[in-house]
């Protein structure tokens, strides 16, 4: 069995108090008592009190003997701290904190006390529903994500054909535009035959020319 005592809001600050608990912890109730009687900490005092405090509570309250008892635990919480001024030179004022603590001991003799663990309680069964008409309600969801679906597919199937028609169109577009190129290059090969075939033309003349003049200059 376990009994505890608490102190709270003790004008201690925490660090120094558990110093003192550090040296307690886990002894027996009476040797952890010598100790804290002789000890140098001015903590000592509140935690001896405290110590006392559990022991009386065990003896009294649960029937436990003093001399079986071991401290389980012993810790120290933080309380709330205290603002004060302390005045200085030229009217200035520091702030002093005056921190508290909360100490807490627990006293056990070992002997550990069986409880009643009380099976949970079994849920009623409960009969199964009666079905409604939430299933053709459901069917009908079904058909219309089906419908959805499908109307997906299809919407895919005429972007895909769209795309696949603009691409023939291209093609198309560009087939035209090399059959021009290839109009646009015959063109210019036969302008070219025909300006050297008129300049073949025109030196024939020359030739002929210059031998009708030689034979009158003969004559």
């Amino acid at each position: 069995m376990e009994a505890r005592a608490q102190a709270r809001y003790v004008r201690v600050t925490p660090m120094k108090a558990r110093r003192v608990i550090d040296l307690i912890r886990g002894m027996q109730a009476g040797d952890a008592q010598d100790v804290l009687r002789f000890a140098p900490q001015a903590a000592s005092e509140p935690v001896g009190k405290v110590l006392a405090s559990a022991i009386a509570n065990a003896t009294n309250n649960h029937g436990m003997q003093a001399r079986d008892l071991v401290i389980a635990q012993a810790f120290v919480d933080e309380g709330p701290t205290l603002k004060r001024i302390r005045p200085r030179a030229q009217g200035r004022a520091y702030r002093v904190g005056k921190r508290t603590s909360h100490i807490t001991v627990v006293v056990s003799d070992g002997v550990v006390i069986e409880q009643d663990v009380r099976p949970a309680k079994a849920k009623a069964a409960t009969p199964p529903e009666p079905k409604t008409a939430e299933e053709p309600a459901k069917k009908s969801t079904a058909k219309k994500s089906t419908a959805k679906k499908t109307s997906d597919t299809s919407a895919a199937t005429k972007t895909t054909e769209k795309s696949t028609a603009k691409k023939s169109t291209a093609k198309k577009s560009t087939e035209k535009s090399t059959a021009k190129k290839s109009t646009a290059k015959k063109s210019t090969t036969k302008k070219s035959t025909a300006k050297k075939s008129t300049t073949k033309k025109s030196t024939t003349k020359k030739s002929t020319t210059k031998k009708t003049t030689a034979k009158k200059e003969e004559g």
